[in-house]
């Protein structure tokens, strides 16, 4: 066999390994996101996410290296829909948001999107949450989605501002931390789980609350707006509740 011959043989089986590495990790993170729903993130152990993916339990070590990792790396796939390494904020969505033309429009789009990814994490990063109080590793991870819930409400804030006014008594740092709780996961939870409201019934509530609590100048529609019994068409949860 040639040099030349050799070469490709080598090029076509790389790709080859990183699909199956792909596809290896993945079914990692399928059963280890399994594994901490089904039994707390105390309860999930790399034997049992090692069985529930059918691999051994260096296989997982060598991908992930540690539980609180392989946690972060399943919330992040949830959040973001998929396992493309790329930033929530470099996605398409961001940059549709950033073209809207109103503030409405902006927010239906960011609504869909949080409802979505909320709808798959939620419970992974509440999990964080719990632990965090006893795990040290958990209490780091909890501190970093904390600072990236941060800087999206942030973003969001400045793209609505160059869409629309904000409320004159409203600064940025308030206006991004009422995006902030309006995004706490701890939220969707109690609204969908425990309040059995739809995620399509979260994702409308969340886009008409951020235009109230930020947007100058109410659109007329909003100002003959009444509320009907059994719905909320604004709410204000207390901070003690939902406050991470």
């Amino acid at each position: 066999m040639s040099g030349g011959e050799i070469e490709a043989r080598r090029a076509y089986r790389s790709p080859l390994r990183a699909e199956r590495a792909r596809h290896t990790r993945l079914r990692v993170l399928e059963a280890a996101t399994a594994v901490f729903l089904g039994r707390g993130y105390a309860g999930a152990t790399m034997r049992s996410i090692a069985a529930g993916a059918g691999v051994s339990v260096p296989t997982v070590e060598q991908l992930f290296g540690t539980k609180s990792r392989i946690l972060k790396a399943a919330i992040d796939d949830a959040i973001a829909g998929d396992d493309e390494p790329v930033p929530v904020l470099d996605r398409s969505w961001a940059s549709a948001a950033s073209a809207a033309g109103t503030a409405e429009e902006f927010l239906a789009i960011a609504a869909g999107v949080i409802t979505a990814a909320q709808e798959r994490s939620a419970a992974l990063v509440l999990a964080v949450f719990e632990g965090a109080r006893t795990d040290p590793d958990l209490a780091r991870l909890a501190e970093q989605m904390t600072a990236q819930r941060s800087a999206t409400a942030a973003w969001a804030v400045d793209a609505l501002a160059a869409i629309a006014p904000l409320h004159a008594d409203i600064d940025r740092r308030a206006a991004a931390e009422s995006l902030w709780i309006l995004m706490d996961p701890a939220v969707y939870d109690r609204l969908t789980r425990q309040r059995g409201w739809s995620p399509s019934r979260y994702g409308s509530w969340f886009a008409r609350s951020a235009r109230l609590l930020l947007i100058a100048e109410p659109t007329p529609e909003e100002n003959t707006m009444t509320p009907t019994h059994g719905r909320i068409d604004y709410l204000q949860l207390p901070a003690a509740d939902v406050a991470r």
